[in-house]
């Protein structure tokens, strides 16, 4: 058996090898196609792809037992469709900006060989959605499926191939490894020929990438929680966490994990999840669940990834009525004393209820330090200043707002750029916080012509204190309040406001040169609608007071540090 599993990793260490150099050959040809051809091999791969989306569901759902067939199916058209139709305007070849005013020429360059990682939880999806980003940006590609989809996988990849061939492409541009090992794909990551890896999977995983003497885009687990603010439309609420959790039973990293609901709707809450098919678990179910669901390990059981709820309950013991959808196990903490707090990639939610939106901040940090930071969060809330806080201080690069984390964050239901490769930033040791896109796989080239005279004498200009941000985008909030408006009023109160031009009407860009001088934030004695710790500091080096009422939102730090140096006048 030794033997064997030796004599498997030597293959496929040699196939990893083999593929990277013909990938790399084949790198050499589409790097000189037009844009025009380009395109043409993406449309035809994106409409063989959409043929194939069915057939491709059925497939990976019958090879890895994870999922539902309809969920996938719709996963393969996103990727096939909606993601075709995002990228298709982009332009990837030659010049693809001009800079009149800095005098500069932008010209795209493919980056090269991509070593794509394909999991098992959405391998036709990430599958499609992989390639045709590559072939967008003139790379080429060799695909490692993870064991547990090499069929499925390798069924679409081919298929789009020879509709790439058929285009245009040159032969050898889309490979597939057929003898997957980990020895083998680490070979893969690590050859000389390949540029660039992207990687999806778990963290094991993703670090191997990282580690792997190459740039790498990876992205790992997500852990994402769900708060429900007093103020949320309750049953929407519930309804998009449910449709998120259960959308393909839970198997997509960006999936809501957990739900911090306030004490005063909780009980509210707790009713409309029943009504929409909730299990709430009792600690001795919740114990069995956890001993069933959580290998010692802190790993997802596999037998039970994307699964359904009747399903696991069934192998942990638990009678549910006829119709659950979702198992919620109510805790009071998160970490390893808690194992269904980790990421489950199943239709199980913990739930947790706080004080208020303090202790939701704490709270959902907690739950994206163990298994999720930089990844994805959900708020739902009709409070703009509660909204904007979860936005400045939570420590994920996706907080999406009134919608399912699943369909939010990877521009589903909202206008972030659509993908299924999501980076997690720093905070996830990953090399960028996007939605990875063609753009990702180009190098820019620039020509940049003279415009000071080098022989001119360096003049000094004195350094902008405290420049002012530029207004941020908003759309309409309830039918009639304007978003961008609130925000910026809600800025205007901490010392920054919109940019004028000359016609003192707001500019959204300005030269770093022309930007006005702002002298710094002047605390009023009116009350201020929010007070973070830093504006207490502001207070105590000026010697001001800071005026605030039973509106005002304090951050707890910003409590604290006030209180000691009596800082706060009620405004009441």
């Amino acid at each position: 058996m030794a033997e064997a599993t030796k004599d498997r990793d030597l293959t496929s260490i040699q196939e990893a090898r083999v593929l990277a150099h013909r990938a790399k050959q084949a790198q050499v040809k589409l790097a000189e196609l037009s844009q025009e051809r380009v395109d043409a091999i993406v449309d035809a791969m994106a409409s063989t792809a959409t043929h194939h989306a069915e057939d491709s569901a059925k497939a990976a759902v019958d090879e890895t037992g994870y999922g539902v067939v309809a969920d996938k199916l719709q996963k393969n058209l996103f990727a096939a469709v909606r993601i075709h139709n995002f990228i298709r305007p982009l332009r990837t070849v030659g010049i693809i900006r001009r800079l009149e005013k800095q005098k500069i020429i932008e010209i795209a360059e493919p980056f090269g060989v991509v070593a794509a990682v394909i999991p098992s939880t959405n391998p036709t999806s990430t599958t499609i959605y992989k390639l045709l980003i590559a072939m967008k940006a003139r790379c080429a590609v060799v695909l490692s499926p993870h064991p547990a989809a090499v069929r499925c996988i390798t069924d679409i990849a081919e298929r789009m191939a020879k509709a790439a061939q058929r285009a245009g492409a040159p032969d050898d541009a889309i490979n597939v490894m057929g003898t997957v090992t980990i020895e083998g794909t680490q070979e893969l990551m690590k050859h000389r020929d390949v540029a660039v890896i992207l990687a999806t999977g778990g963290m094991g995983l993703v670090r191997a990438a990282y580690s792997a003497g190459k740039p790498a885009y990876g992205v790992g687990p997500g852990n994402a929680p769900a708060y429900i603010e007093s103020s949320a439309d309750i049953p929407k609420a519930v309804r998009d966490i449910t449709l998120g959790k259960t959308f393909d039973n839970g198997v997509l990293c960006s999936a809501e994990n957990s739900v911090v609901a306030d004490h005063s709707i909780a009980d509210t809450v707790k009713e409309e999840f029943k009504s929409q098919g909730g299990y709430f678990l009792t600690p001795s179910q919740i114990s069995a669940l956890s001993s069933t669901l959580i290998t010692t390990q802190r790993h997802p059981n596999p037998d039970l990834v994307g699964k359904s709820a009747i399903q696991i309950a069934k192998a942990a013991n638990i009678e549910v009525p006829d119709g659950t959808q979702i198992l919620i196990a109510p805790l009071e903490g998160v970490g390893r004393d808690y194992p269904l707090s980790m990421e489950k990639l199943c239709p199980v939610l913990s739930f947790y209820v706080v004080r208020d939106w303090r202790e939701a901040c704490e709270r959902c940090n907690q739950i994206l330090a163990y298994g999720g930071m930089g990844h994805t969060m959900s708020i739902h809330s009709q409070n703009d200043e509660i909204i904007l806080q979860f936005g400045l201080k939570k420590p994920a690069f996706r907080i999406v707002v009134n919608t399912p984390t699943t369909h939010g964050s990877t521009g589903l239901s909202t206008g972030l750029d659509p993908a299924m490769t999501l980076g997690c930033g720093g905070y996830g040791g990953n090399i960028t916080s996007d939605n990875i896109s063609p753009i990702h796989l180009l190098n820019i080239k620039r020509l940049a012509y003279e415009t000071t005279s080098a022989h001119a004498k360096i003049a000094t200009t004195p350094i902008v204190e405290n420049p002012r941000m530029e207004p941020i985008p908003g759309s309409q909030a309830g039918g009639s309040v304007n978003l961008g408006n609130r925000i910026d009023q809600f800025l205007a109160t901490r010392g920054y406001g919109p940019l004028v031009n000359k016609d003192h009407q707001p500019s959204m860009s300005a030269s770093p040169h022309t930007l006005p001088r702002l002298s710094p934030p002047v605390i009023e004695l009116d009350a201020v609608p929010f007070v973070c710790e830093q504006d207490v500091r502001d207070a105590i080096k000026e010697g001001q007071k800071i005026g605030i009422n039973v509106k005002t939102i304090v951050t707890p730090a910003a409590n604290d540090l006030a209180s000691e140096h009596s800082i706060f006048i009620r405004r009441d």
